[in-house]
């Protein structure tokens, strides 16, 4: 009985140093099993990090190349296809600077002129417009009709110039640089407050829905252009006008588009899923008009 006791305490004994000297054996090689694939992945991300830089800087290289390819080839698509045509802006609600830049950029090598800029305030004073262009503001029955029909004088006055320019600037317009009138084209922009009041926002629609066939009625060509960001899309808008759209036209394929459609064609184009085709289809020149 004592030998049994002596026998299993020296197994026991023997059991747990086994174990100790296992978990001191593990313990080194793990480490150094830890520590190799630390260095191993280390080394693995190093090499793939320098692999995806070096391939970045290629796709940037070949982005650079297309884009002074497609600079260099922007005047040759474009040149002379407006030439000796008047150019006008008209924004509703507000012109970004950055919008203003791509339409003269674009218009540049065409042979047309920027000559009016003008952007219609989201709450002009509606009743002083009614009264002053059309005499009866008091007519509250007919208040559609009636601002449509500031709309369309204000178009007109755009696209020909008038008498009642003076008065259109100063109750409708919050900008407005350049001469009126001699109008070829048009560029509408829209950028109305999403949170603009109803009744505000109706007033407002009335009249640039009037403006629009002013213009038209004219002899402009109208185009309607947002940027490729922008939150809030127009083309819509621009389809109830029956007017062609861009909705890239801070992008190099927005401006070829652009001009196409100033010149004529129709569509809509761009990017997003309101657009027919990204380009009109790349036709020569008109007959008479160098390339």
């Amino acid at each position: 009985m004592g030998y049994s006791g002596r026998y299993h305490a020296a197994s026991l004994a023997a059991v747990f140093l086994a174990l100790a000297i296992g978990i001191l054996i593990g313990v080194g090689f793990g480490s150094d099993i830890v520590s190799g694939t630390a260095e191993n992945l280390e080394e693995s991300l190093g090499s793939d990090l320098t692999e995806a830089r070096e391939e970045i800087d290629e796709l940037e290289a070949a982005l650079e190349s297309e884009r002074s390819l497609s600079s260099r080839l922007y005047p040759a698509v474009v040149g002379n296809r407006l030439a000796g045509e008047q150019v006008g802006i008209i924004a509703i609600g507000g012109l970004p600077e950055d919008v203003s830049n791509a339409v003269d950029a674009a218009i540049d090598p065409t042979g047309a002129t920027l000559t009016e800029i003008a952007v219609l305030g989201v709450s002009p004073d509606t009743d002083a417009a009614m009264d002053e262009l059309l005499g009866f503001a008091g007519q509250r029955s007919q208040r559609s009709e009636a601002l449509e029909a500031v709309g369309r004088r204000a178009g007109r006055q755009f696209g020909r110039g008038g008498s009642e320019f003076d008065a259109v600037r100063r109750l409708l317009l919050t900008r407005y640089s350049g001469e009126p009138g001699g109008l070829n084209d048009v560029v509408l922009f829209r950028q109305v407050p999403e949170d603009l009041d109803e009744d505000a926002a109706e007033d407002l629609a009335r009249i640039e829905s009037g403006m629009v066939e002013g213009l038209r009625a004219s002899g402009a060509v109208v185009v309607g252009a947002e940027r490729t960001d922008e939150e809030t899309s127009s083309v819509e808008v621009f389809e109830g006008h029956g007017i062609s759209s861009v909705d890239n036209v801070d992008s190099l394929a927005g401006q070829v588009a652009l001009i196409f459609a100033l010149g004529g064609t129709s569509g809509s184009f761009g990017v997003k899923e309101t657009a027919d085709r990204l380009l009109p289809d790349l036709l020569p020149p008109a007959s008479g008009i160098a390339p």
